[in-house]
């Protein structure tokens, strides 16, 4: 059941709350122009929503809100519960700008395991987990996943090979010839050793490090028995690793998965830190760093936060234990929530003892930590951009600047880079990347042209949020083609700015170009706005040239074969060495390919037809 008001800009409140309902549910608010401002949930409707319109007590964040209201949409539902679910979808589907949001929406990684092959794999995994097989964490981040298999790989010897490359080996990898692979692609290991090291793997993930230990000594002294000392000594070998992984990590009578947050505040900044606990292993943590649009209290922007970090991602890890450093008002209503999600009973404490306790100490005082040092860097960042406001004599502080630059090798797989900066500083998440085609090779005014047309067209649809400061890497030219492109697409209010090298080429000698390009400006090497442009226009270089060099390296080492329909792995490996490379399977004839076992006449023509056609 929906009810809405579709009042213009100056909202009756009062008409709306005469016939809004009393029962649990979801509201929408709107601005004049049909955009959402912010979600929320209620269990009761009309009283949470009459709070909006108080006539004192409000906090100015939410004046802000209530003063842009041109409508409200209520949609209700039969529990509390029920409008928790709604809400964190709506939230995640409509991006209201009052609403705490979480820039970071990946999932997190995992280490799998492919159990179901004679010879299983462990692997890097992100995202849904469709693989047959174990999947073991969450990890807070691929470095954390990549340490993790190093260990592996050099205690237990399991592959981490690609199993189109596990398939094709003729003889074994540089893995084997260094110890860190027992070269199961060329049967160098049984099937039954090599499922015992699978064994070991597994106990070791899922952190039974003492059931593990004893299983090794057990085997090292039977080696020993049997005069098999080389063997006996790869699992001393192996004790000794787990010995000291399990000092540094395991903390003895804790064997729950749990999450641990904390949560640190400074004004309206707030830092809400997260431990992954899993089998009495600390996997690792991250911080977040909520926005609080409404001036919030704690509980209200932890518990927001928590709802939208486990509903709002359908590939999330739910712990069976969540801790936490206060009580919250809608902490049943989350639970019970989460509980649904999982299909499980999750429990939410606050009220922690023993070693819970001192990992809640741990989290508290990272988010302190964190907290602090980036409101220091907030305030320098904020600095920097006052000082190019008066430099550059603009009304407001920037909150949002973008740097374009163009990167290829002579005009090969040309790549234009977008970088976003805005109040806390570079904001990655916000990059873009665009792969330059149908243009002259080296023509990097018409790279320029079609980057920005291509970027400033979707923020013109509003698929995005357009920049206070448009920055160009380049001289007059470039210059001159931006703002042509601005122009032609009808996008005002952002100020074009251009920085070029000076004469010298070298930093602190850059030439900046202004208004209509009409004027130039050349800032003191010591001037902080000076730096923050370099920064900006460095940052802008550096993800160009990497997305450039990736391209370029691809391209280089993916064989013209790999496109061909009907020619596998196989096929490819017995066409490059009858022939002895690409160049040689070019040069061939329909008849000469025929004689390479498995590629009949017709496939043959396709051969030939597809590599001429590139």
């Amino acid at each position: 059941m929906t009810e809405s008001d579709n009042q213009s800009h100056a909202f009756d409140h009062k008409r709306f709350l005469a016939s809004t309902s009393s029962s649990a549910g979801v509201y929408q608010m709107y601005d004049d122009g049909g955009k959402a401002l912010y979600v929320g949930k209620a269990k009761n409707l009309k009283k949470r929503l009459a709070s909006y319109f108080r006539s004192s007590g409000l906090a100015p964040k939410t004046q802000a809100l209530v003063r842009r209201i041109a409508s409200i949409q209520v949609t209700l539902t039969a529990t509390e519960t029920e409008a928790l679910i709604l809400e964190q979808n709506l939230i995640k589907a409509q991006k209201p700008p009052y609403n705490i949001l979480l820039r970071d929406d990946k999932s997190y990684p995992y280490v799998y395991l492919s159990t179901d092959q004679k010879f299983p794999r462990l692997s890097l995994h992100r995202g849904a987990k469709r693989g047959k097989g174990r999947y073991f964490g969450p990890f807070p981040n691929v470095g954390s996943v990549k340490e993790s298999l190093s260990l592996l790989q050099k205690t237990f010897k399991v592959r981490q090979c690609e199993d189109s490359v596990f398939k094709n080996r003729s003889r074994p990898c540089l893995q084997y010839q260094i110890n860190r692979c027992t070269g199961p692609c060329v049967d160098l290991i049984n099937e039954q050793a090599y499922q015992r090291d699978v064994r070991y793997t597994e106990l070791f993930l899922e952190g039974k490090s003492q059931e593990l230990q004893s299983e090794l000594a057990t085997a090292m002294e039977a080696a020993s028995v049997d005069l098999n000392f080389e063997i006996a000594a790869d699992l001393r070998d192996q004790i000794s690793a787990l010995q000291r992984i399990q000092a540094q990590r395991v903390v003895e009578g804790e064997q729950g998965d749990m999450d641990v947050f904390a949560l640190a505040q400074s004004a309206d900044n707030y830092c809400i830190h997260l431990l992954f606990i899993r089998s009495g292993r600390v996997l690792g943590s991250k911080s977040y760093f909520p926005q609080d649009k409404l001036g919030e209290n704690k509980e209200e922007v932890l518990e927001a936060f928590l709802a939208q970090f486990y509903l709002g991602s359908k590939t999330r890890d739910i712990p069976l234990q969540i801790v936490i450093p206060l009580a919250l008002n809608g902490a049943n209503v989350l639970s019970d929530a989460l509980r649904q999600a999982r299909n499980a009973k999750v429990d939410i404490r606050h009220n922690v003892r023993g070693q819970r306790l001192k990992w809640l100490a741990l989290a508290d005082e990272s988010a302190r930590q964190n907290l602090l040092s980036r409101t220091s860097s907030r305030a320098k960042v904020q600095q920097k951009y006052e000082a190019l406001q008066g430099i550059l004599g603009l009304a407001e502080t920037p909150s949002r600047m973008e740097c374009f630059d163009i990167s290829h090798s002579a005009g090969e797989k040309t790549v234009a880079s977008c970088v976003v900066f805005d109040e806390s500083g570079s904001n990655p998440s916000d990059y873009r990347r665009f792969n330059i085609k149908d243009i002259t090779a080296g023509d990097d005014y018409a790279a320029m042209q079609q980057a920005l047309q291509r970027r400033y067209k979707r923020l013109q649809e509003g698929e995005g949020k357009l920049p206070d400061i448009l920055i160009v890497d380049g001289g007059k030219g470039q210059f001159n083609i931006a703002r042509t492109v601005l122009e032609d697409l009808g996008v005002m209010d952002v100020y074009l700015l251009g920085i070029a090298k000076g004469t010298t080429r070298k930093a602190g000698f850059e030439t900046l170009i202004l208004d209509d390009g009409s004027r130039e400006l050349t800032l003191d090497s010591t001037s902080i706005a000076l730096h923050l442009l370099q920064e900006i226009r460095d940052e802008a270089h550096r993800f160009a040239i990497t997305g450039h060099r990736a391209a370029r390296d691809k391209a280089r080492t993916t064989s013209a074969l790999e496109s061909v329909p009907g020619v596998g792995a196989k096929r490819r490996k017995d066409l490059l060495k009858h022939f002895g490379g690409i160049q040689g399977v070019k040069n061939a004839a329909v008849d000469d390919l025929k004689k390479v076992a498995g590629i009949s006449h017709n496939l043959a023509e396709q051969i030939v037809a597809y590599l001429k056609s590139e």
